[in-house]
């Protein structure tokens, strides 16, 4: 036995430095992937700004670039069956052309999203002028904040990341009487991209005065891949029974059923489907007999619960959305012409080049005190979190 004790401390003492050398590469490998997401340049804006673009990788392959330019999310990368990636949401390549294109992509929008008719609404017995800035025939209403809403704003951005999760805080303020809104807001939405391929959005805010507030993402889906042509064969679940009847002016009027509508979702079906019902529905023609519309989800406002499920049999990219929020607008981007650039050079955006799916309150809720209320008080805090996990089929 005496001969094998030093054999023994040998291997014990080769163990321990193989485990500390492992060790050491594992600290190397976190600190590696704790270091610090830095900025590249986005370009500069009409009136001199200067924005920044940074990019959250996840270990997973999920892979988002955001800008301080309206919180903008320019990209997300996202594996198929096999592993490759695509970026699967539309936008451009500079902050310039998000500036002069509109069509809010891929923004957060506040600091009340959607539509609000008249621009005006009541609060503690005091009335509330906003600007209008979609005016176009029957459409009379202030959206999604007025013509300087926060997408229009240069946001703050650290970088908050924590191994595994890469992540960014972007806050802003927005001052008393900004856009005829009440109270001083201050903002903080935290984006996180996790190793199992899921994005969160966090949102926070805090006001000095009573304010209504309505917090957004305005991203544009195409799983087949931005400028990979149209949506129409893309297929689409929504987690509502009910969907927001409008006016001409989009505006809510009452709930209705979806069931035996172009608006029924309840199952798995292509988003073009329905397109023969839509294109002979009367009451539609405002919004090109297409989708711009609120869907009323099924979950208890507050509380996580599906939105929507988004799949593209041909990638075999799937998207799940989950929400705290009560509502859902649905956009088909009927209004792109193929006169838009793509990201991909030389590429248009046609008609249905994607489809947005907006976690909300309804639009216009401040006139509707029978829905879920928009209302922030002093000493409150308003949350709202929505949920976006990226799979792919393996067969």
């Amino acid at each position: 036995m005496k001969k094998l004790i030093p054999v023994t401390c040998a291997f014990i003492a080769g163990a321990a430095v193989v485990l500390f050398a492992d060790r050491c590469r594992t600290r190397r490998c976190a600190k590696s992937a704790r270091t610090e997401i830095r900025p590249v340049d986005f370009g500069r804006l009409s009136d001199g700004r200067e924005t920044k673009l940074w990019r959250l990788q996840g270990v997973g392959g999920l892979t988002i670039d955001v800008t301080d330019y309206g919180g903008r999310v320019v990209r997300v990368y996202a594996p198929d069956r096999h592993g490759n990636l695509a970026d699967v949401t539309l936008g451009w390549n500079t902050a310039a052309e998000y500036e002069k294109n509109g069509f809010s992509m891929g923004t957060l929008i506040g600091r009340y999203g959607n539509r609000i008719r008249d621009g005006k609404f009541s609060l503690d017995g005091r009335e509330y002028r906003l600007p209008i800035n979609e005016n176009k025939g029957p459409r009379h209403c202030n959206l999604h904040g007025g013509p300087l809403g926060w997408d229009t704003k240069i946001w703050s951005v650290k970088d908050v990341s924590r191994w595994p999760v890469k992540a960014l805080e972007l806050s802003c303020v927005s001052e008393d009487g900004e856009m005829g809104f009440p109270g001083r807001v201050e903002c903080k939405v935290v984006y996180r991209v996790q190793p199992d391929n899921v994005w969160t959005v966090d949102y926070t805010a805090t006001a000095d005065k009573p304010t209504v507030i309505n917090l957004t993402h305005h991203s544009y889906w195409n799983l087949a891949g931005e400028a990979s042509g149209d949506v129409l064969n893309q297929e689409l679940l929504i987690y509502a029974d009910e969907y927001s009847q409008t006016d001409d002016g989009l505006i809510p009027v009452a709930n209705a059923s979806v069931k035996g509508t172009g608006f029924d979702f309840t199952e798995m079906r292509k988003i073009g489907a329905m397109a023969d019902w839509m294109k002979k529905c009367d009451a539609i023609k405002c919004t090109d007999n297409w989708y711009d519309h609120n869907f009323v989800l099924r979950g208890k406002p507050g509380e996580m619960h599906p939105a929507a499920v988004m799949y593209d049999r041909v990638s075999g990219r799937r998207l799940e959305i989950f929400t705290t929020e009560p509502c859902m607008q649905m956009y088909g981007a009927q209004n792109m012409d193929g006169t838009l650039a793509a990201k991909k050079a030389g590429c248009k955006y046609p008609r249905f080049a994607g489809v947005a799916l907006e976690t909300q309150h309804a639009p216009d809720s401040p006139n509707h005190p029978e829905w879920p209320t928009t209302v922030l008080r002093p000493g409150q805090v308003f949350r709202s979190a929505t949920m976006y996990r990226f799979k792919a089929d393996r067969r």
